[in-house]
């Protein structure tokens, strides 16, 4: 037990330096970007009008000390740091005064919606078509079933998308293609706003899904292809165990934990969105918010985002380090 909690500690620390660099990483590339936010917005205000340099200068101290630009370099990053700890991101550059918190949460459950139930149809449909292809590999229909996925997975998500776009929202428009709920329509909590948003996020979902259950499909299949050659597996067929179970409690079992590891770590980087899926859809996640707020120079925001996804990416990797011993116990913590 102790062993354990040394190597959960071990861990732990690995968890909070990937999270220091990779926040750190995007701090100082973001502000070293030639755009100057607070510029922008002097510049968007003199337009409408406003000339006299001494309401200008101060406008631009006051912009410069809300948006925790005053200081070299490296005084911004402690001031970001010691912002960050206390949850706060700042407001917006963008979107002004509102922060850039308020902003993320407003995009985050479309995406964390739609990423995760493609995600899980992905990795069910990916393994269950892969252990009966490397099962039952004489089989004529799972070959031609698997074949169609393997074709699809070198393909762009984001060309299938407009594949996708075209045929379903064009050629034969029985779904929407913009969006993630009927424009106009009335947001309280009903089962009619419930079924358009599931209507709106079936072509989003779908181009993801048709891509990714390939990759999925092809890892299962060669555990599977690898695993029926065990003893055993071999002794239970010869026991005239039926084949189901073989499958069933013998292969896809064993096959299934570094899949599951796949799995936590694909959750995990839904924080990341499909940025290009969501830009060619118009779907209000964090993909597209992202790809505005690098656009508009919001620095905020864009390091909002980038520390969300390394947050959730990083704690997907600690979660599975510390619950593999645990499910697999060929894992030595030592």
């Amino acid at each position: 037990m102790t062993s354990y909690l040394l190597f959960v500690l071990k861990r732990f620390g690995q968890f909070l330096l990937v999270v220091f660099l990779g926040v750190t990483i995007t701090f100082f590339v973001t502000h070293l970007t030639p755009i100057d936010p607070v510029e922008e917005s002097i510049g968007a205000i003199t337009q409408m009008g406003q000339s006299d340099p001494n309401a200008i200068e101060l406008m631009r101290q006051s912009l410069r000390e809300l948006y925790g630009m005053e200081g070299s370099i490296w005084q911004q990053y402690l001031h970001f740091w010691l912002r960050l700890a206390t949850g706060d991101l700042g407001p917006s550059l963008s979107a002004f005064p509102t922060p850039v918190s308020t902003i993320i949460l407003r995009s985050l459950p479309w995406t964390i919606g739609l990423m995760t139930v493609s995600t899980l149809i992905t990795f069910v449909l990916g393994n269950a078509i892969g252990a009966l292809a490397g099962y039952y590999r004489k089989n004529m229909v799972m070959k031609a079933v698997s074949l169609v996925f393997i074709a699809l997975l070198p393909i762009p998500y984001y060309i299938l998308a407009f594949v996708l776009l075209i045929v379903f929202g064009y050629l034969w428009p029985v779904l929407p293609i913009n969006g993630g709920y009927e424009m106009n329509a009335n947001l309280d909590l009903s089962v009619a706003l419930v079924l358009d948003i599931l209507k709106h996020s079936i072509l989003p979902a779908f181009s993801l899904i048709l891509v990714g259950t390939g990759s999925w499909l092809i890892g299962m299949r060669a555990l599977v292809s690898n695993i029926i050659t065990e003893d055993y597996v071999v002794f239970a067929e010869l026991g005239g165990v039926p084949k189901r179970k073989i499958l069933r409690s013998y292969i896809s079992r064993n096959a299934m934990v570094p899949q599951f590891t796949g799995l936590a770590m694909s959750l995990g980087a839904i924080f990341n969105g499909t940025v290009i899926t969501e830009i060619v859809f118009g779907y209000p996640g964090i993909g597209n918010l992202l790809i505005e707020a690098v656009h508009a120079g919001d620095y905020s925001l864009v390091l909002g985002l980038s520390a969300l996804s390394i947050v959730g990416v990083a704690a997907a990797v600690f979660i599975i380090d510390i619950l593999s011993p645990l499910i697999d116990p060929r894992i030595k913590v030592e």
